[in-house]
């Protein structure tokens, strides 16, 4: 998933997503990822942002963030002062296939997107139980593992 111990390459993928992503003005919207062993969590800055103009979408290993800030300068008015970007702003990642992204959760609140989607079943941690014996082949009897080969130690012969 998303961290050293998962799939090869996809936290340096993610982490070069939120680097080097920004919009047609030069925009990025800021973003912190991290992940536990039951999700992976994405917060965005969204400062001004009416909730109603947020829109996140998941399609295949992308997610799409859209957010839109109209101008508050009325028609007809002469601007003073310009350093609030306003528009259309886009954020696109690449999510690894180890994420549920159907069951993602997404909460705004003062001006964070908070996101957080689990992990899939298959990608989860799990503890693998140890029973005596040898393990069944099928198609056959239980056998014994092969001992392993190498040198051996003790009085030679």
């Amino acid at each position: 998933m998303l961290a050293r111990n998962g799939a090869p390459g996809d936290l340096d993928r993610l982490t070069q997503d939120l680097a080097q992503v920004t919009d047609a003005a030069g925009t990025v919207i800021p973003a912190d990822a991290w992940r536990d062993d039951e999700a992976l969590y994405l917060q965005f800055d969204l400062p001004g942002m009416d909730r109603a103009g947020i829109e996140l979408v998941t399609e295949r290993d992308t997610l799409t963030l859209t957010a839109e800030r109209p101008s508050p300068i009325p028609a007809g008015a002469r601007p003073v002062l310009t350093e609030r970007p306003t528009g259309r702003f886009t954020r696109r990642l690449t999510l690894s296939d180890a994420l549920d992204t159907a069951s993602a959760e997404a909460a705004y609140d003062n001006g964070v997107l908070t996101l957080r989607i689990p992990l899939a079943a298959h990608a989860k941690p799990r503890r693998i139980a140890i029973s005596g014996g040898s393990p069944r082949i099928p198609g056959g009897p239980a056998r014994q593992l092969p001992a392993p080969s190498g040198p051996r130690s003790g009085p030679a012969g």
